[in-house]
């Protein structure tokens, strides 16, 4: 995509030690929808379960909702819809920092911090990642105590399920694993189109 300018934020997932983070660039004309599947992305997530970014609106003195509506999860505020916002409107230098959850769930939580506006360099595909650190948790292994669990499993040969955690998650995994030149970003409107025909 071509684009003037570009943010830079940074994602961290909360609570999980040694950290896991990534350093994303992309457009600044991205709504919270497109931001979305750049983090899923990046981060390595499949993109199977609900989402919202939770960032105050300080035109209104409240925290904004902002993901898919949905009254299954009623929080008793209105979640506003990703796709018609821009991340300009609320992540901005005034207020930089958003939280976005993933898998209501499982409840992973990220810090979403706008470090810069950049101007876009000619010639490089945005999104990009830039840096990171280690590889994400599998899908559905239980939120922060579930993948501690899942680590120390893999980690002893002699643990009782040492060998169904392999199996379940297609034979190894190496957490400390991340080449951020190997991440590869959709095309967000693809995967709206995927997630709502």
């Amino acid at each position: 995509m071509t684009t003037k300018d570009v943010l830079q934020i940074r994602i961290s997932l909360v609570g999980v030690v040694p950290p896991i983070w990534r350093r994303i660039q992309i457009p600044s004309t991205y709504s919270f929808w497109d931001l979305h599947v750049a983090i899923q992305d990046a981060m390595g997530w499949l993109d199977y379960h609900l989402h919202a970014f939770r960032i105050p609106d300080l035109r209104q003195g409240t925290l904004a909702e902002i993901g898919i509506p949905d009254d299954e999860y009623e929080t008793g505020q209105q979640t506003l819809p990703g796709w018609e916002i821009g991340v300009e409107d609320y992540l901005h230098h005034a207020f930089p920092v958003a939280v976005y959850e993933y898998d209501f769930g499982d409840g992973w939580m990220h810090v979403v911090q706008l470090e810069a506006r950049l101007a876009a360099h000619k010639g490089r595909p945005y999104p990009n990642c830039l840096a990171g650190e280690r590889k994400c948790p599998p899908e559905d292994c239980g939120g922060i105590g579930g993948y501690e669990d899942f680590l120390e499993a893999i980690a002893d040969s002699r643990h009782p399920e040492h060998k169904t955690m392999l199996e379940w998650v297609g034979g190894s995994f190496d957490a400390e694993d991340f080449d951020p030149s190997a991440v590869k970003f959709g095309d967000p409107k693809e995967r709206w189109e995927r997630a709502f025909d």
